[in-house]
């Protein structure tokens, strides 16, 4: 299988070269190198902005959100309605997109390329005309032609090569409207590198200054003698364990205070306003990724309409995006009016017991769904009564000198 696998991709691929009518895109940088110079001065890459905690969790959020949702191959039937298929293309977008990963580290990894960089790349493998394989590719660059084609340059083992439109999966982020996403990492550059150099600079108060919590002094000068004394008297109160100790302060001793300065408290500001703004970038809520607003709880009505808005306002487009996108490269053309991939939204809601069993009490009782068809939902056994294949609905509003009759 690797033999045929291997001679399938070197038959498609040739001698990178950009010739004439090709120009390289410029925001197509590879996943790792590459960056932008941001205002404060620091470099912004792909890799460097995910050294920041707030990108990290944005990304990581989002990314496990989308990769952990069942996705499905569906074919509109004549009766109007649909069918589940179980074909080789279901089995790589929902079980094994290649050898080496499962369907969710493959998607983690696309929705964060996808998140980041604005457009993830992957290459198409073949035996024949048969699709058996999806295998990310982190360096590629693309470039358009003058009938607006693309194509990709890769580089594999040392060597460039170039790959046509039609042997890469293309997923393009927000923004699409040359036909290649725009990249978070270079519109924010500012917003996220102002966030790095402020974590910079608080790493290094902390390593090279000192932060006492207070200081003795006195107005007469201590011999070398009476400092050691000194110095050792105040050992015997420092620590956790030792903390509530009272301190007698003796020969005009006196303790003083000490707080921290405008200038650090600005710094501690400038650093919670860098994990909102690079929120706001990402469309994640702060409360998401564990950011709590002034003020703000962790818990409550609240924060569960928020996580509703996100699942809404920034996931559901995505799953969209997501949905066409594999539609339009991976479903063959003359299939395209009747197959499509669809993700279960329902699931988004799945640790939400109460929801859910509401959703399921309505979707029974208004004749949407029949017993099993709910059942099969929650990944329960079939019932083999026959009315569990029936829709049912229940029937409230009955005339008084209806009841008690039987009907």
């Amino acid at each position: 299988m690797i033999r045929f696998l291997k001679a399938a991709v070197q038959g498609v691929r040739a001698e990178y070269s950009v010739g004439a009518g090709w120009v390289p895109y410029a925001g197509g940088s590879p996943w790792v190198s590459g960056g932008v110079t941001s205002k404060a001065g620091t470099m912004v890459s792909a890799k460097s902005s995910m050294e920041h905690s707030a990108v990290w969790a944005c990304v990581r959020k989002t990314a496990e959100m989308i990769s952990a949702l069942p996705v499905d191959h569906y074919r509109k039937t004549s009766s109007g309605s649909r069918e589940r298929m179980d074909d080789d293309l279901a089995e790589i977008i929902k079980d094994s997109p290649n050898r080496d990963q499962t369907a969710t580290e493959y998607w983690e990894g696309v929705v964060a390329q996808t998140l980041l960089q604005g457009n993830a790349y992957s290459e198409r493998l073949f035996i024949g005309n048969r699709l058996v394989g999806l295998r990310p590719l982190l360096g590629c660059t693309p470039e358009r032609g003058r009938d607006g084609s693309f194509r990709y340059g890769v580089i594999d083992r040392g060597k460039k090569e170039v790959l046509p439109a039609d042997k890469v999966f293309h997923l393009r982020g927000f923004g699409a409207g040359d036909g290649l996403g725009m990249s978070v990492v270079r519109y924010g550059a500012n917003s996220i590198g102002a966030a790095l150099a402020a974590d910079e600079t608080a790493s290094s108060i902390f390593s090279n200054s000192a932060m006492p919590a207070g200081v003795l002094y006195s107005d007469q000068t201590l011999s070398p003698n009476q400092r050691d004394q000194l110095q050792a008297i105040m050992d015997e109160y420092t620590g956790s364990k030792k903390s509530g100790k009272t301190m007698v302060l003796e020969a005009g001793l006196k303790w003083l205070q000490l707080q921290m300065n405008p200038e650090d408290a600005q710094l501690l500001d400038t650093r919670r306003f860098s994990i909102e703004d690079i929120c706001r970038w990402f469309g994640v809520p702060p409360i998401v990724i564990g950011h709590a607003s002034e003020g703000q709880t962790m818990w409550g009505s609240g924060v569960e309409a928020i996580l509703l808005s996100w699942l809404t306002l920034g996931i559901n487009p995505f799953l969209i995006r997501l949905e066409k996108r594999l539609k339009k490269d991976l479903i063959p053309a003359a299939k395209r009016r009747s197959e499509y991939f669809e993700y279960n939204r329902e699931a988004m809601i799945q640790m939400d017991s109460k929801a859910k069993g509401d959703l399921m009490l309505k979707l029974g009782m208004g004749g949407t769904m029949t017993a099993n068809e709910r059942r099969a939902r929650l990944n329960l056994p079939r019932h083999e009564d026959a009315n569990a294949d029936k829709l049912l609905a229940q029937a409230q509003m009955t005339p008084l000198e209806n009841l008690g009759k039987d009907k």
